[in-house]
Formats: C-alpha cells, structure tokens, sequence
C-alpha cells in the first residue's frame, strides 16, 4: 500500500500527498532538458543541416518540459484540486498538440510509418491523453485523479530519452 509523506494512505486526489512525486520529476525532467541542450549544441551543426531534426529537437524538449510542468502545479501550495485539474488538462493539451504539430507529415523524416506511429505519434497521443484524464478525473473525484499522470511522465521520458540519443549519439552515424 502506497503512503504519503504524513505516513498516510495515498490518494490519487490529494495533491500533497504527491509533494515527492513532483519533486522528483521536475528535478529528473530538469537535469535530462539540461542534458537535452547539451546533445543539440554539440550536434548544431548536423541538426540544422537535416531539415527534419531541429523540429525533432523541440518535440524532445516539450518532452521534459511536461514533466517540469506537470511537477510544478503539484507543488503549488494550497491550490484546489479543480484549478491543479485545469492545469493539468491544458498542459496535456498544450504540450500535445505542439507534439502533434511538430511531428506532423510535413515534419517526417524518411522513417517507415511504422516507426513514425510508433516512435512519434503513439506516445504524443498517449502522453497528451493521460495528462488530460488525470486533470480531468482529478476534478470529477472519480477515475484515478493523479494516478494517470505517473504513465506519462514515464513516457515522455522514455520517448524522450530516446530522441535525445538520436541528437547526441545516431546522428553522427
């Protein structure tokens, strides 16, 4: 059974019980956009030179910022749980659909589309659609409230560690 800081049951609708959680990722989020950074000034140059990656390079920054954003309204303090609800929704959608227009046709690489759903729109969509619900069902009071927010920062991270790798490491191949 997951407990609180107080020692206390968790809850997915009692946002100071998730102080850690959002302390945890946005530092996590904030060292791995640090490193994001990094990855793209040593790589510039090849970057800019592919007409696809400098928008492959902002799709992995929104990536860490959702997380950053995500952890931020948790700590707000004394916040109610319908203005953390609204927050989250129009983060989700927000950093979505940014993601969404950033890796759209236009946008593609060479990649097969297997791939592209796969590696680019499956975790847009799923990131936007769990923040979404966990903002929604936070207000509701019913459906699992913050809960949903643990699978999409696990995916913005997972994809976006990914991204990240192909700017520092793949693209010099």
């Amino acid at each position: 059974m997951a407990r609180g800081r107080d020692g206390g049951r968790l809850n997915g609708y009692e946002s100071e019980a998730w102080f850690d959680f959002g302390v945890g990722i946005v530092g996590a989020a904030a060292a791995l956009a640090g490193l994001l950074f990094v990855a793209i000034s040593i790589n510039i140059e090849r970057i800019l030179a592919i007409p696809t990656l400098p928008s492959r390079a902002a799709g992995n920054l929104i990536l860490f910022v959702l997380p950053i954003l995500i952890g931020t309204w948790l700590l707000v303090p004394g916040q109610g749980t319908t203005v953390l609800g609204l927050e989250l929704i129009v983060t989700g959608l927000a950093c979505g659909g940014l993601l969404l227009w950033l890796i759209r046709p236009s946008n593609r690489s060479g990649e097969g589309t297997a791939f592209w759903l796969l590696g680019s729109l499956l975790p847009s969509v799923a990131i936007t659609a769990l923040t979404v619900i966990g903002g929604t069902t936070l207000i509701t009071g019913s459906g699992g409230g913050l809960y949903w927010l643990a699978p999409a920062v696990v995916v913005a991270f997972a994809t976006g560690l990914a991204g990240a790798w192909v700017l520092l490491v793949e693209i010099l191949r």
